[in-house]
């Protein structure tokens, strides 16, 4: 029968999002989002958020990351260095105050560890937080809409649209699926090493970015790096598999990544990743923009693969 990408059939399973998600996510927005209001009759107390300048000294000298400017905290979070939070409370706005502590022992910082130190502060601001009520002023300053009627709809609507796009790219992977399970291709060894090599270093990049490393995560996780490559060998099979199936589609249907293609892709990398296009340059090399054009083709010959099944619509 040979290699089949046109006139698949699949099930498009539709989710009409509800009036009780949409509620939820306002819930949850409303707990995220809580209203700060500023303290203006009474001196600073536990729990309150305070806005301050502070200059840290340690043996009358400034220290390395002990000043900051406007500064927010939470008194009692224990987010500062123990006793620092305690000694701003009865405080007042405009007051200038000197606090005492002594770094812990186990300081991140080995010169200061276990010495004591002084922060000299000013306190600009006392704030609480209150949640909002689900009203139109929630609506305005939290949701830019002029009425709560307003962002419940707009949020519906966004919350359909996510909806969608999900089901969408699980109806066009299963349809690649089905694509590659046709073309009887079976991954060389060096293919599949090469795709775990890849794998294996985008995980340690992601953990990277956790300020983790593998050998953390591994012990966390109470595995080996071997035992990791080998649990990923199914997943870079059929990797290497998909893969193969979207060269096929690109080679015969002759499809091409243009300088636009390219461009848009880029400039979608950069909003993901709140980057500017002069910030990525350093990143694009001709391993890059090989990525880049990859991710450009398979999207297109999943486009195609999508265009020509027969698909059918099933709303819940």
């Amino acid at each position: 029968m040979g290699f089949v990408y046109r006139g698949l059939e699949a099930t498009l399973e539709r989710h009409i999002v509800t009036q009780e998600e949409v509620d939820k996510q306002l819930q949850r927005l409303r707990q995220q989002s809580p209203r700060i209001l500023a303290v203006t009759d009474r001196p600073a107390q536990l729990g309150d958020e305070v806005v301050l300048d502070y200059a840290g000294f340690c043996q009358g000298r400034p220290f390395a990351g002990g000043t900051a400017q406007k500064q927010t905290l939470t008194l009692g979070s224990g987010a500062f260095i123990p006793g620092f939070e305690e000694q701003l409370v009865d405080k007042v706005p405009g007051e200038e105050v000197t606090v005492h502590v002594t770094f812990p022992a186990d300081y991140h910082a080995g010169e200061l560890a276990g010495k004591p130190a002084e922060f000299r502060c000013k306190l600009h601001e006392i704030r609480v937080k209150t949640p909002y009520e689900l009203d139109d002023a929630f609506a305005k300053e939290v949701g830019g809409c002029e009425s709560l009627e307003q962002m419940r709809q707009k949020l519906a609507q966004s919350l359909q649209d996510y909806t969608d796009q999900r089901g969408e790219m699980d109806l066009q992977d299963r349809l690649l699926r089905q694509a590659a399970a046709s073309l009887g291709f079976t991954p060389s060894e060096s293919q599949v090493q090469r795709q775990l090599d890849e794998q294996m270093g985008n995980l340690e990049a992601q953990l990277s970015s956790q300020g983790l490393t593998l050998d953390m995560y591994c012990r966390f996780m109470n595995t080996t790096r071997e035992q990791l490559r080998e649990e990923s060998r199914a997943e870079a099979e059929t990797a290497v598999r998909l893969q193969a199936a979207v060269e096929q589609v690109v080679s015969m249907e002759n499809l091409e990544a243009t300088k636009e293609d390219i461009g848009q892709a880029v400039a979608l990398i950069c909003r993901r990743n709140n980057m500017t296009l002069e910030q990525l340059k350093p990143h694009y090399d001709a391993a890059f923009e090989a990525a880049v054009v990859r991710s450009v083709l398979t999207a297109k010959a999943m486009q195609l693969i999508r265009d020509n099944a027969r698909v059918t619509v099933k709303t819940q």
